[in-house]
């Protein structure tokens, strides 16, 4: 049988796909990430489900369940947090499955950067500030950072950055970023996006960490670039009356690229 790893999003019940939905109400076993992932989402489990809480389990234990489950015929829904492309944890998961030929499939789901960004009604990449996003992190006790993955690195190219998994070294995000942004650079961080108690606190590089909430020490994300200001951005060339397009042909050449293209 097969594991689906499913990303279960950031916090809200509703930002979860139609496909991740789909799978846990069809799989008789499902494994979650209990320290993240809100047990509203169980509700989809079919009744009679064999529900369990991997917060306090190691990679060998979470891949026994898996194993037994395989060779009782049954499928499993894995659930993870956010989206499974990052940070979740899935690479070794599979490594493991894989060896032991266990068929699994991957469901993508809403990123908390996304959800971040919704929070703050905010895009990203403004056209003459930011046309780049990078997701990153700062060194944790669990996962070190390759030496070229610096958050100084990172701040040169101008980028907007979102900075996961770091609020409790937010001193050292601001001092190795403020060279390169500026003191009066935006940022914002947002706890817990999407949840019912989500909270927003914006800033500068200069003032954020004044700015911070005590209490706050995790599931907060760090939002820093110009883009964040929404300001002095040009308007894109996409929606400008006198843009050639494909879709929307403004002299007789383009029209005719068109109608040749169409006709291949």
């Amino acid at each position: 049988m097969t594991i689906h790893f499913i990303g279960a999003g950031p916090g809200a019940p509703d930002l979860l796909t139609l496909r991740g939905r789909d799978l846990i109400a069809s799989c008789p076993v499902c494994l979650y990430a209990g320290s993240l992932v809100p047990t509203q989402i169980l509700g989809h489990c079919p009744a009679g489900t064999r529900i369990v809480n991997t917060a306090a389990m190691d990679l060998d234990a979470i891949i026994g369940e898996m194993q037994r489950a395989h060779e009782a015929g049954q499928d499993v829904a894995r659930l993870h947090s956010g989206d499974l492309s990052v940070w979740s944890a899935m690479g070794e998961q599979i490594r493991r499955l894989r060896s032991l030929d266990i068929p699994l499939t991957v469901t993508p789901g809403v990123p908390s950067f996304a959800a971040a960004a919704a929070a703050l009604g905010t895009e990203l990449t403004l056209p003459g500030l930011a046309q780049s996003v990078v997701l990153t992190r700062t060194p944790g006790r669990a996962s070190s950072m390759p030496s070229g993955e610096t958050l100084a690195n990172f701040a040169a190219t101008g980028a907007t950055l979102a900075i996961h998994l770091s609020i409790q070294n937010l001193d050292h995000v601001t001092a190795s970023l403020t060279p390169a942004y500026g003191a009066d650079c935006p940022v914002a961080i947002v706890f817990r996006a999407s949840w019912p108690d989500e909270r927003i606190i914006r800033g500068t590089m200069r003032d954020i960490a004044g700015r911070l909430d005590a209490g706050i020490t995790r599931t907060a994300l760090i939002l820093v670039g110009p883009a964040l200001g929404g300001e002095g951005f040009a308007e894109s060339c996409l929606y400008a009356k006198d843009y050639d397009r494909r879709y929307r042909p403004q002299s007789a050449e383009s029209q005719w690229a068109e109608w040749s293209e169409g006709d291949d």
